[in-house]
């Protein structure tokens, strides 16, 4: 089953709680909550007090995305924040299986994200620790980027990967995704769809998240 995690980061910033209901009541899997220290990335985001301040407004999980330096000593206060699902950037994190066990102690699933250019093989020593991989299909920091069409075929890797091994890791993508992106990343082998602008822009948001569940993958 494809499962759509629409990013807060496209939500009215004024009205996170309410953008983070609607977000429920359309039938959304999840919330992508993109953390951005304005380091890693060029934009600063928001942090582990705004997750703390919605986690009583929704039983929705929370997909928290860290794009942050030194990712494991914050890892803490967004587990106590509420956060279901910390995923870190492998690019960041210098003890990647410590700051795994750490998520994973504290009761959250785990996630490692690779960017554009980074290989997979970056991530393949972990994958026995992981819940999720998250591909980038776009430099992280921005909304509205254009998707990056050669991550097709490294998701394609990912899902072999982890299916070769009997794995059972949920595969995203975030980054430029649309129905025609998110319907050939779904093709790939990804079952869960992080986007932005393109669900929190169209005029029913419920409809364009029923018909993306309707993705299948090939074969």
């Amino acid at each position: 089953m494809i499962k759509v995690s629409p990013s807060m980061l496209s939500a009215d910033a004024s009205r996170l709680g309410e953008g983070l209901q609607k977000l429920e009541r359309c039938g959304a899997d999840w919330a992508h909550i993109d953390v951005m220290d304005g380091v890693f990335v060029p934009n600063i985001t928001i942090g582990q007090h705004v997750v703390r301040a919605l986690r009583p407004v929704s039983d929705m999980p929370f997909d928290v995305h860290l794009m942050i330096v030194n990712p494991i000593k914050h890892v803490p206060d967004f587990l106590s924040a509420g956060s279901d699902m910390i995923t870190l950037h492998v690019e960041t994190t210098e003890n990647v299986e410590e700051a795994l066990t750490v998520i994973r102690d504290g009761g959250a699933k785990a996630g490692l994200s690779l960017n554009p250019g980074t290989p997979i093989d970056s991530i393949i020593p972990y994958l026995d620790m992981l819940d999720l991989v998250l591909v980038m299909s776009v430099q992280p920091g921005f909304g509205g980027q254009s998707f990056q069409e050669h991550c097709l075929e490294k998701i394609a890797s990912i899902r072999r990967t982890v299916d070769e091994k009997g794995l059972d890791i949920e595969i995203s993508v975030d980054g430029g995704i649309t129905r025609e992106t998110g319907r050939r990343c779904v093709e790939a082998g990804v079952n869960v769809l992080a986007a932005g602008s393109s669900l929190f822009g169209v005029e029913d948001m419920a409809e364009e998240i029923k018909l993306w569940k309707g993705f299948s993958r090939k074969g």
